[in-house]
């Protein structure tokens, strides 16, 4: 297998952060977003869409998308289990993630994309250019506010994000939200569930690669 890897975005970090946990060792090549490598001839040709991560399986299969390497992975590592081992687990993991990319990676994307002078004409991922709308990165940042008090609500119920132990989604999560620092939003103080939550997660060995 071959991971192609940005050690500087989140979304490869949310793939490293699983492999890490799975145990796995995958050779790794780096594609640097800051220089424009997704973007070459050579690495359209392994990902039209021009994202990263990217993992390439034993038998070729290209994965471009975190999910689709996650179930990749839990299939063919099924321990330890990261996606749920019972239907209401699994079920319970994918309500949750989506939860987190929608009202939490995607509002720190818009905020980001459609706010940062430097990321103008990127509006959006891969290889057209997209100008920015202003008023999504506000929506964004509202967006971001509203996540953290279902967030805090959820973790003074439960320990980890998803389910009783940890699982991908608490990658998922953790990831967003450190991310939230680049348009610059935190965890507030008020909301303690989440910080010890955040605090736990920071300290799992797969969270400093």
């Amino acid at each position: 297998m071959i991971f192609y890897d940005c050690s500087t975005a989140p979304s490869p970090k949310r793939a490293r952060m699983f492999i890490a946990e799975k145990g796995l060792e995958i050779e790794t090549r780096e594609i640097s977003i800051m220089a424009g490598d997704q973007l070459k001839p050579e690495f359209l040709a392994i990902n039209p869409f021009a994202t990263i991560p990217v993992l390439v399986t034993d038998d070729g299969t290209v994965l471009t998308e975190n999910n689709g390497i996650a179930a990749f992975l839990e299939a063919a590592c099924p321990e330890p289990p990261l996606l749920g081992t019972t239907p209401e687990e699994t079920g319970l993991v994918w309500m949750w993630n989506s939860i987190c990319e929608f009202h939490l990676g995607q509002p720190v994307s818009e905020a980001l994309r459609n706010g940062n002078p430097h990321m103008a004409g990127r509006a959006l991922t891969g290889q057209r250019n997209i100008e920015q709308i202003p008023a999504l990165a506000e929506r964004g940042l509202a967006r971001i506010d509203d996540f953290y008090t279902l967030l805090e609500k959820r973790l003074q119920d439960s320990e980890w994000v998803a389910l009783d132990r940890f699982s991908m989604v608490d990658i998922t999560a953790y990831v967003f939200v450190s991310f939230t620092r680049v348009v610059k939003k935190s965890i507030p103080d008020a909301n303690i569930a989440t910080q010890n939550w955040f605090q736990r997660m920071k300290s799992r060995p797969s969270a400093s690669l």
